[in-house]
């Protein structure tokens, strides 16, 4: 028998210690692959996953859920969650070095052309004999951005090829190097020259200071402006190589929006 002094029920009396001392706990450290699952609800219908991420989104304010008229639950990210996330793209942009910066740059422009595009890609290039008589030449290459076509015929790839340059003395130790232009027009139908801006905002380069049969790109106001087209050159189809290359790496992410309805749609 419980004594007059002792309440009839202890729970609620433990309850509240335990409450204050969760109100005390740090708050919950959001990390890379909070913003990754944020940004996939965020792009989908927000079917839960029931996991701890997922949880702790929801700890956090990051996340809410939403009853359906049929009594099921989505997801949906708050406006805590949209501030985060662009807090986070921001500071995401300002650890990326001017180079990296402006390689995201042209792979994004690449991929809004409708392209599939990769970044820093190791290919196997040929390159013509030394001399006369001689067997042609191979060498590996690493094009700051390379991308193609999106299409099943394979003559109609169109690869093009985006060599990167934010520094001067960068730039003319480049074109002192004609094999590696060579070696990218073996791999591309077209090779372009990205020129970046120094600390006055003055391109690094200009257009005639670039080979003829190359491409040129300048930044003028944060913007991409052709300040020569590339030539095209006949590319009928890649090597095998460069398609196994293609195959074993990841491209940049495209822009998906409406993908996940059209499998909603009936014959």
């Amino acid at each position: 028998m419980n004594s007059p002094s002792s309440p009839a029920n202890p729970a609620p009396a433990l309850a509240e210690p335990l409450l204050a001392r969760a109100a005390m706990e740090p708050a919950i450290a959001l990390g890379r692959t909070h913003a990754r699952r944020l940004r996939e609800v965020y792009r989908s219908a927000g079917w839960p996953c029931q996991d701890m991420l997922e949880i702790e989104l929801l700890a956090a304010g990051m996340l809410e859920r939403v009853a359906g008229p049929a009594g099921h639950e989505t997801l949906r990210v708050t406006d805590a969650g949209i501030a985060w996330l662009a807090a986070t793209l921001a500071r995401n942009r300002s650890l990326l070095s001017a180079h990296e910066a402006l390689v995201e740059q042209v792979a994004c422009e690449m991929v809004r052309a409708g392209r599939i595009t990769w970044r820093a890609l190791s290919l196997r290039a040929q390159l013509p004999p030394a001399g006369v008589g001689e067997k042609v030449r191979w060498c590996m290459v690493r094009p700051d951005v390379f991308s193609i076509r999106n299409t099943t015929v394979e003559s109609y790839v169109d690869p093009i090829v985006h060599e990167i340059k934010v520094k001067r003395s960068d730039l003319l130790g480049d074109l002192r190097r004609p094999d590696k232009r060579t070696a990218y027009l073996d791999l591309g139908g077209e090779c372009w020259y990205v020129l970046g801006c120094d600390a006055k905002g003055r391109p690094i380069g200009a257009a005639d200071e670039i080979p003829a049969e190359c491409g040129v790109m300048l930044m003028q106001d944060q913007r991409l402006v052709v300040a020569r087209a590339a030539p095209r050159h006949i590319r009928q189809n890649l090597p095998l190589g460069v398609w196994m290359a293609l195959a074993k790496a990841t491209p940049v992410a495209g822009l998906n929006d409406g993908v996940q309805g059209l499998l909603g749609e009936g014959g």
